[in-house]
């Protein structure tokens, strides 16, 4: 090609050296043209042939190919394979033009690849669902393999020499990539074990106090594991800090379709006393508690009025219409201490909703804040400044 234009020059009385530099200048702005129309030919052809085929496929892997930009990427190594055919038309740089070709297609394949590992671990998640095992660890790992393979080409394709001269020091090069990568075979070794044994997974919640985390996660990679704190914030943990300390996963209890109230109010002993005629007579026109005092009297039983209590509180929990009646209720008493006898409750509501939780848990302690001294029973509560003026007065 130079030679035909530096002919065609010097035929119309440009003098050699001249026609020389302006054949090659021009070549060169010819191939970068013939690169320009190519490239945008086939993406004009390619693309809209593509784009037509997905439109009409049902499929959703192929939408998320397209999404990722992964067949626009590939079409990028057209100029590389254009100016490596041409190289020849410049006799002196032939080698070196190959060379940088070659090394333009390799990073262009490489960038591609980055992509479709992208859109394969979409793929896989949209596939799944909420229930998909994290598979991003294993994607990064193929992604640095192809990288030192990339750059083990590259650095062959500049110094002009086969690949395998240069796989042939693997064995150093393990020894070195051992040291360099430390961090990504444990974390490998981590991911696989996280995912293998089901401990984490998208979408779950987690607790870890040590790292600050308290929400759901979000990524998992090779390297860290985000979780997204119920304040909005992004806590970092290392996949390996997962397999080498304890953390807390929710996600059973989100399953399980309750989530468990276990709390306790303290009363004051000095309130618990056996039921007088009056308070029998006053507990029995509860019809909460009408078959339980109709039982009673019929075992002869002496009652107290913390068993009267207890034995209302089993049936307000029985009706509540936001507990779960298929898991363990009770109430229970607890380990007098310095503060009254401990009676807790032992429940699970309908749901896990977080709010929806609170709010049920709300409910049933203010009904037993305002309902007890129905029962003649006093909850525990340290002095306050109020009563100590009370007192003086």
């Amino acid at each position: 090609m130079v030679n035909m234009i530096k002919n065609w020059l010097i035929n119309y009385g440009i003098n050699e050296s001249m026609s020389l530099y302006l054949s090659n200048v021009i070549a060169i702005i010819t191939i970068i043209i013939i690169c320009m129309l190519a490239n945008a030919a086939v993406k004009k052809f390619l693309m809209r042939a593509v784009k037509a085929y997905v439109a009409k496929s049902k499929n959703k892997w192929d939408d998320i190919i397209l999404e990722k930009k992964v067949l626009q990427q590939i079409v990028g190594i057209v100029p590389g394979i254009i100016v490596y055919a041409f190289a020849p038309a410049f006799p002196a740089y032939e080698s070196w033009i190959q060379r940088i070709a070659s090394v333009y297609i390799v990073i262009i394949v490489l960038f591609a690849v980055h992509k479709l590992l992208n859109a394969i671990d979409d793929i896989y998640r949209k596939s799944q669902g909420e229930k998909a095992r994290p598979i991003k660890g294993y994607l990064q790992v193929i992604e640095i393999i192809m990288f030192i393979i990339g750059i083990i080409l590259i650095i062959s394709f500049i110094i002009n020499r086969s690949p395998w001269i240069m796989l042939s020091g693997i064995g150093a090069a393990t020894a070195i990539g051992s040291l360099i990568f430390k961090d990504s075979i444990l974390g490998l070794v981590a991911s696989v074990q996280l995912t293998a044994n089901d401990m984490v997974k998208l979408g779950d919640w987690i607790e870890m106090p040590s790292f600050g985390a308290d929400g759901d996660v979000i990524d998992i990679t090779l390297h860290t594991v985000k979780v997204q704190n119920w304040n909005k914030t992004i806590s970092t943990i290392p996949t390996q800090a997962l397999i080498n300390q304890s953390f807390k996963n929710w996600s059973g209890m989100q399953e399980s379709g309750g989530r468990r109230i276990k709390r306790h109010i303290y009363i004051d002993m000095n309130s618990i006393r056996f039921c007088t005629e009056e308070m029998l007579e006053r507990f029995s026109k509860n019809p909460s508690l009408k078959e339980y005092m109709d039982n009673k009297k019929k075992d002869n039983g002496q009652l107290t009025n913390l068993g009267v209590f207890r034995a209302y509180l089993i049936e307000y929990l029985k009706n509540h219409p936001k507990l779960n009646k298929k898991m363990t209720m009770m109430v229970r008493q607890l380990q007098p201490t310095e503060k009254g006898l401990p009676i807790e409750l032992y429940v699970f509501t309908d749901g896990t909703a977080w709010v929806n939780y609170e709010m049920i848990q709300w409910d049933i302690f203010e009904h037993i804040f305002a309902v007890l001294h129905e029962f003649d029973l006093r909850v525990y509560q340290s002095p306050s400044g109020y009563d100590l003026v009370n007192l003086r007065q």
